[in-house]
C-alpha cells in the first residue's frame, strides 16, 4: 500500500513538471495564458499574436491550436477560419531571414453578432495572451470564466 502511495506521488510529481515544461517551451496556447490589457492585441496589424513555429514547420499547427483554445466571452467554443494572408514585415525569422506575412482569421461564436477578425504571426514568438472579449479553453478542473478580464 506505501509503495502503491509514494509510486503515484511520483507520478504526480512528474506529470506536474512535465506541465510546466510545455507550458513553457513555446506551446501556442500556455496553460497560463491571460486575458490581455491591451485592447488591440490580436485585433490589429501592429499588434498580432505571436505564436512561432514557421522555422520548424509548426507555424499553422500553432495557429490552429492557439484559436482552438481561445472561447466567446461566456465559454463558447469558437471556430475559424484562415481568410488569407496580409502586411509584410521585416522579421529574422521570417522568408530567407527577411520577412513575413501575417495569417487574417475569422473567429465565430454562438452568440457573437459579427464575426471577429484576428492577426496571427507565425514567424516570432511571444508568450500567447487571450484577446480581450474572449476567454480560454479550462484546463481539466478549471471553469473558463476564471480567466475573464475584470472589465469585460
Amino acid at each position: 500500500m506505501g509503495r502503491r502511495i509514494l509510486g503515484a506521488l511520483i507520478l504526480t510529481l512528474v506529470g506536474c513538471s512535465t506541465a510546466s515544461q510545455l507550458a513553457s517551451n513555446g506551446d501556442p496556447a500556455p496553460i497560463g495564458m491571460r486575458i490581455s490589457t491591451d485592447g488591440t492585441y490580436g485585433y490589429t496589424e501592429e499588434n498580432p499574436v505571436k505564436v512561432g513555429g514557421a522555422g520548424d514547420e509548426r507555424g499553422p499547427s500553432n495557429e490552429r491550436a492557439y484559436l482552438a483554445a481561445l472561447r466567446g466571452p461566456s465559454g463558447q467554443v469558437v471556430s475559424f477560419e484562415r481568410r488569407g494572408s496580409c502586411c509584410v514585415f521585416k522579421t529574422k525569422n521570417g522568408i530567407m531571414g527577411e520577412g513575413g506575412l501575417l495569417d487574417i482569421y475569422e473567429v465565430t461564436y454562438d452568440g457573437q453578432e459579427k464575426p471577429t477578425t484576428l492577426y496571427l504571426n507565425m514567424y516570432d514568438y511571444e508568450a500567447p495572451q487571450v484577446p480581450r472579449g474572449f476567454t480560454r479553453a479550462p484546463h481539466p478542473g478549471q471553469s473558463a470564466m476564471l480567466d475573464r478580464h475584470p472589465s469585460d
